[in-house]
């Protein structure tokens, strides 16, 4: 009885618009329904009968209906690949989404650490901060090994002598630059003061030979920061009047990196 009666709603639902008219199948008594039948032969919607609930993912093929959405299943590999440079097939990098670009940060740091050559204009274009962060950080933790925790003070100075350059390029020239660029800017020419805070775990920099060092190290950042902001900015004539700014914010960081200020502000 049961079976007679939900043969009435399955020939109803069959003359449905979105599925294929076929013969209705009437259930044999006896016999239980199948809920996972094989589909039919000639079924527009599945073109081969369905041996079993699991999907192989691994396989390769190809999805077309009518011109329609068109897409390849491509093998799954290990999860190293998302850390790689080739990643999956249509989607970019896990570095790259995150804004991390290797060879432009060692273009970058290239270019700081010989000031000497000719700088391109639009080496800021992608401006990042991942080495920016990567030097701040090792220069905090070079200097934490020296018995010189400062990671408060190179916070402090940062933001602030960032903040400051900031408004200066924008009152000084008529492009102006943006906030994120500046950061990028001074925070890769602190390169040489890493090597400085470096130098500083082996040797005591509270000394003639620190004092030089330190002295070099700011003249280098200054070099390199106003050489990049000029080429960027095209402020070839306001070149003196930008490095002093510039050398100030780096004399701070070659304080940190020299002298040990205590709890109380003193240094020692």
């Amino acid at each position: 009885m049961w079976q007679d009666n939900n043969a009435g709603y399955g020939a109803g639902s069959s003359q449905s618009q979105y599925y294929p008219q076929h013969a209705t199948v009437a259930p044999q008594p006896g016999v239980p329904l199948q809920f996972y039948a094989p589909s039919p032969v000639g079924s527009s919607f599945y073109t081969g009968s369905r041996s079993s609930l699991e999907g192989h993912m691994g396989a390769q093929g190809s999805i077309q209906q009518g011109g329609g959405y068109t897409g390849n299943i491509q093998p799954a590999g290990g999860w190293w690949t998302a850390f790689g440079t080739g990643g999956f097939e249509g989607e970019p990098p896990l570095l790259e989404e995150l804004g991390i670009n290797f060879p432009h940060i060692r273009a970058k740091s290239l270019a700081v650490l010989n000031p000497l050559r000719t700088v391109d204009e639009h080496i800021m274009d992608d401006a990042d901060l991942a080495g920016p962060l990567l030097f701040v950080f090792c220069f905090g933790t070079f200097l934490l090994f020296s018995g010189k925790p400062q990671f408060g003070y190179i916070y402090g100075v940062g933001v602030l002598g960032s903040l400051s350059i900031y408004t200066l390029l924008n009152l000084m020239s008529e492009k102006g630059i943006d906030a994120y660029r500046v950061v990028s800017v001074l925070g890769y020419c602190l390169l040489p003061m890493v090597a400085v805070g470096a130098l500083s775990v082996i040797v005591t920099l509270d000394g003639t030979v620190g004092y030089m060092l330190s002295t070099l190290s700011i003249l280098w950042c200054t070099y390199a920061a106003s050489t990049i902001f000029v080429a960027v900015l095209r402020m070839s004539e306001q070149r003196l009047l930008l490095a002093y700014p510039i050398g100030l914010l780096y004399g701070c960081f070659a304080l940190l990196s020299v002298f040990n200020v205590g709890v109380g502000g003193s240094a020692k």
